[in-house]
């Protein structure tokens, strides 16, 4: 376990005004162990934030396996569960995104996994995260879209996302994950992030589609305090690097000023 908690990292984002950069990694996704290892260590030399751990099909062996390796290679660095469904619970982690799709009506992933995963999650020590999840994007289908039969919200309706975000807060969700969907076409809009930023107050992580410096800059800026990369990094492994560097150049400025 870390020394420092989640939420305790999360509470300093926001007071410093820093920007975080999680890697999302899908242990199915992960073929060559030396090519992992060496994301990793990139990760970890170029001082990545957080590492998520989860996706839509993968079983919890591989989830086990996957963590108890980046233990090994980034001892400091907390490693958060993102479930796609309840067997995907490990208690190898730091912490879990408890989330809850909001942005959708099917009952299995506003509250169904969810039943089914917290008595397994009460026998852990991982922190846990209330999340509002939701989906916002152009009105493509994504794998998210698809495994959880839900549409998303779209990129054009601010007020839409905010009212969902909303009801999130006021139900005890203590953070909101925007996510536009792995191998969206284009990230949540910033007007989006804006918005829900503004009507919530709540620490905000944003993912999906993020596959340029300028994109995670424009998610920043818009108010969010956690870019999520994924898919992007998978088709271009220096996109890692440039988000990372761009991230410590401007923590660093707020330290001169």
């Amino acid at each position: 376990m870390t020394q420092e908690s989640i939420k305790k990292r999360f509470t300093r984002l926001r007071e410093e005004n820093k920007k975080a950069v999680a890697l999302l990694l899908d242990p199915d996704k992960i073929g060559d162990k030396s090519k992992f290892q060496s994301l990793i260590k990139k990760a970890v030399h170029h001082q990545v934030d957080f590492f998520f751990v989860g996706g839509s099909l993968l079983m919890r062996d591989r989830v086990d396996e996957l963590i108890r390796e980046l233990k090994e290679l980034a001892t400091n660095i907390p490693v958060l569960l993102f479930p796609g469904n309840a067997v995907q619970v490990s208690d190898k982690a730091d912490g879990i995104l408890f989330l809850s799709l909001i942005s959708g009506r099917n009952p299995e992933f506003l509250i169904g996994q969810q039943v089914t995963a917290a008595p397994l999650i009460a026998q852990t020590d991982l922190e846990v995260l209330p999340t509002a999840y939701m989906l916002v994007n152009n009105g493509e289908i994504t794998s998210v879209n698809y495994v959880s039969q839900t549409l998303p919200i779209p990129n054009n309706k601010p007020d839409l996302a905010v009212a969902t975000a909303l009801a999130g807060k006021y139900m005890g969700m203590q953070y909101v994950y925007l996510e536009a969907g792995s191998g969206a076409n284009a990230p949540v809009d910033p007007q989006v992030i804006t918005s829900v930023k503004k009507a919530t107050r709540l620490p905000m992580i944003v993912g999906g589609g993020i596959r340029s410096v300028e994109s995670a800059k424009a998610a920043w800026m818009a108010g969010a305090d956690v870019v999520v990369l994924g898919n992007g990094v998978e088709k271009n492994p220096n996109l890692l690097i440039e988000v990372l560097e761009y991230a410590n150049v401007y923590n660093l400025s707020l330290n001169v000023n």
